[in-house]
């Protein structure tokens, strides 16, 4: 990944909950020759390793579990928030027009082996542990165990685990660094505007970033 210095994110917590927030990846994998992609949620274990552990699970129908061995490389790739940059947000637009449109963006890749799981227990508490994460917010959370036992099991034989244990993190977290202090107030007050969600979030980190900046100035 090209990661001008200006944008690079190497902080372990900052790269860990980026990939908590959105996690929803994906697994790029060198099968029979070419590239292939799939696109599943992953569980991050921080504690495991010095840079972590990834766990999920595809479909039993899907090749890529018999194409790619255990211990081979695999790239994960973690898509955070964007947005698009017009460069009317640019005060300096208005002062000498040498403004050109852009994107703002967090991304993360993490590059480690891959290991399959078929213990049915294993499984069990994978899924259980994704859908408690991401029932957390509803009003009503659902629980593995609403559903009937049977049903449940017969589910759980239609998939594969997959362990990834990381060797590698690079993060890029794009946020007008290279720009002037005037432009990315004009940029952070433009996103706060509107109304998508990547938008926001980018609004929200680069004030963030900015608070951090200033700190480090003190």
């Amino acid at each position: 990944m090209y990661t001008p210095t200006h944008f690079e994110e190497s902080r372990l917590p900052e790269l860990h909950e980026l990939m908590r927030r959105y996690p929803f990846a994906s697994v790029i994998v060198q099968a029979s020759g070419h590239l292939d992609a799939n696109h599943v949620p992953l569980v991050l274990d921080p504690g495991h390793g010095p840079l972590g552990r990834l766990r999920g699970h595809i479909a039993r129908a899907n090749s890529m579990w018999r194409d790619i061995a255990d211990g081979a490389e695999v790239l994960v790739l973690f898509h955070g928030p964007s947005s698009y940059i017009s460069p009317s947000l640019y005060p300096s637009k208005q002062e000498h027009g040498k403004v050109v449109p852009t994107w703002n963006y967090g991304v993360v890749h993490a590059r480690g082996k891959i290991a399959w799981v078929h213990d049915p227990q294993w499984l069990r508490l994978l899924v259980e542990n994704l859908t408690d994460q991401h029932e957390a917010e509803q009003a009503v959370p659902w629980r593995v165990s609403d559903a009937p036992n049977e049903y449940v099991k017969k589910m759980l034989a239609g998939i594969v685990g997959l362990e990834i244990s990381i060797e590698k993190l690079r993060g890029q977290m794009k946020l007008s660094q290279n720009k002037s202090e005037a432009d990315r107030a004009g940029v952070r007050c433009g996103l706060s505007q509107r109304a998508d969600a990547g938008s926001l979030e980018i609004a929200r980190l680069m004030s963030q970033a900015d608070v951090l900046a200033t700190q480090g100035k003190r």
